[in-house]
């Protein structure tokens, strides 16, 4: 597949019935995680020091509570069709690990509601830019048979990397992303994302980063997302905070990425639980005497309304997104 291919403008996924709840923006990305675990043994939950099922590493708690990956696909891609998602991004840490097991499952269910799923290439230990090239031949071969395949490779934290020459051997299969808006850091790539949803906030350099994009046939996929706060997770971390603003710092987030007139827009996250920047239902009724935050006041929500309220704000986004014709 040419990377021409990819580059469609609004691409809507019908999923068999007219109404236009049931359509899915292709140009719309979100990442999704599958490393938490309980099964054998809390894995993720934990982090920070805490002690499942009640205490988690994370801000805000899960409407489904702590899960397993495993066993919540299902239900996740359901959530993502009431966004209007229709791409996920799947972090991904090499071959063999542990996500790279459950891709298979996020394939199949993906499949089954009309939802692609692209990768998010994490920094692994030993990564290079020869391993990355292995890794995308590796992702192509396994699952690229899936129809849920989408050829998409975002790059987290490529500047550790200052050669990327070896991308050249999978331009023509692969559109792969770096995470920069510095112009002078994507010589090989396809695009260029941000991922930070602190940085959103602002827009640092996203002008310039759009324009370099147009003028040079590359892919422009802004990062965005409601908050961020990972204090539970990172104890004694000195990285900022962004609170939510019940719903305002997601909207200008939004307003931020279409008026850089993205091909995509990336959303920071589904379900990054220890940065708290989800859209993933948080629980309205917590755990108490943790501390926990809810979703409470989000456009205008309490308790239980409040817990699906970035979903539905992420699909009224979307549709508006649709409505715009992004660039090609």
């Amino acid at each position: 597949m040419k990377r021409r291919s990819l580059l469609a403008a609004a691409a809507l996924v019908p999923l068999g019935l007219p109404q236009k709840r049931l359509l899915l923006n292709e140009n719309a990305h979100i990442f999704y995680y599958s490393w938490y675990g309980r099964t054998d043994g809390w894995r993720h939950w934990q982090q920070g020091g805490h002690t499942p099922p009640l205490g988690i590493g994370a801000n805000l708690y899960p409407s489904l509570g702590p899960y397993d990956s495993g066993e919540v696909f299902e239900q996740h891609m359901q959530w993502l069709v009431q966004a209007g998602v229709g791409v996920l991004v799947y972090s991904w840490w090499g071959q063999g690990s542990y996500e790279d097991n459950l891709a298979p499952g996020v394939l199949d269910a993906a499949a089954r509601h009309g939802i692609k799923v692209a990768w998010h290439h994490e920094p692994y230990g030993g990564r290079t830019a020869r391993s990355t090239v292995d890794d995308i031949r590796y992702l192509h071969a396994r699952y690229g048979g899936s129809p849920a395949f989408h050829n998409a490779v975002y790059v987290f934290e490529s500047l550790r990397i200052t050669d990327w020459s070896a991308l050249d051997q999978v331009r023509d299969t692969s559109v792969v992303l770096a995470q920069t808006t510095d112009t002078s850091k994507v010589a090989h790539f396809g695009g260029m994302y941000t991922y930070d949803a602190i940085a959103g906030n602002t827009a640092p350099g996203w002008a310039g980063a759009s324009a370099y994009c147009r003028a040079n046939g590359l892919v422009w996929a802004p990062s965005i997302g409601p908050g961020y706060v990972d204090d539970r997770a990172v104890p004694g971390n000195t990285t900022p905070t962004l609170g939510r603003e019940n719903g305002a710092t997601y909207d200008r987030q939004w307003n931020n990425a279409l008026a850089s007139t993205p091909t995509w827009v990336s959303i920071t996250s589904f379900n990054e639980w220890h940065e708290g920047s989800v859209i993933e239902p948080a629980s309205s009724s917590p755990p108490a005497g943790f501390g926990y935050e809810t979703y409470d006041g989000a456009y205008g929500r309490n308790g239980a309304a409040a817990e699906t309220a970035y979903l539905d704000r992420t699909r009224f986004w979307i549709d508006r997104m649709s409505a715009r014709r992004l660039v090609a």
